[in-house]
């Protein structure tokens, strides 16, 4: 059975090393910026599946690791899963027909995303003897690969098919933040190295996709100016 990480986050003290499971945005920097005050050694993973963000996502990513950067952190590791023979022409790799401001969170569902982010990361901690594997979802995600079940079951799956006892923690979903109170616990960080976006312009946020409308939205709630340089 996985164990999941106490609500209040992070631990006041840790001994052992900790893998991020890191995209560019603002959730998971945040997580990272919060691990880096306590544990020894953290190990950000970024994982490539062809989406048309993530050039511009891995740029930024960089940035901010370099912006947050103490002894503690290690070198970003790269993974690769490529989707387009799964997905084939969705708007996630080709760009078209991108869910704008105005869609449901649904319209950015991508199928088995968490599947996949999940079994390369858990095994890389697995072969590297790192115990403990952080993700950032919130409680309020809606999505059947963001429950207690689906995470339960792929992280026994996963550490079955190796004998391993890798542990997934999501304190932001066991503490049931809001992305308002995650933002706040990132108001000190560089959040304007994040990146949100899912149809980036000239390398920036463009403004008017789903996920920019979260972001604009996060920072109002949050009550704090937004950083972010959009394409618009």
């Amino acid at each position: 059975m996985v164990e999941f990480s106490d609500p209040h986050w992070p631990p006041a003290v840790a001994s052992s090393p900790l893998a991020v499971l890191l995209s560019g945005g603002l959730d998971s920097a945040i997580l990272l910026g919060e691990a880096l005050r306590v544990y020894p050694a953290i190990h950000p993973i970024f994982i490539r599946t062809g989406a048309i963000w993530e050039p511009v996502e891995r740029d930024h990513l960089r940035r901010f690791l370099g912006a947050v950067r103490t002894p503690s952190l290690r070198p970003l590791v790269e993974l690769e899963f490529p989707v387009r023979d799964l997905y084939g022409e969705h708007w996630s790799l080709t760009g078209l027909g991108t869910p704008d401001e105005h869609s449901a969170d649904e319209a950015v569902y991508l199928p088995g995303r968490n599947v996949i982010l999940l079994c390369k990361a858990i095994l890389w901690c697995h072969l590297h003897g790192v115990p403990e594997l952080a993700t950032a979802p919130l409680g309020s995600n809606p999505f059947p690969d963001a429950t207690d079940a689906f995470y339960n079951g792929m992280a026994d799956a996963v550490n079955r098919s190796v004998g391993g006892r890798v542990r997934i923690l999501r304190p932001y979903a066991d503490g049931a933040l809001t992305k308002a109170e995650v933002l706040r616990r990132g108001a000190q960080m560089p959040l304007r190295f994040t990146f949100s976006c899912i149809r980036p312009a000239r390398g920036l946020h463009c403004g008017h996709c789903n996920k920019c409308a979260e972001r604009i939205r996060g920072f109002a709630d949050a009550e704090m100016i937004d950083p972010t340089e959009y394409a618009r």
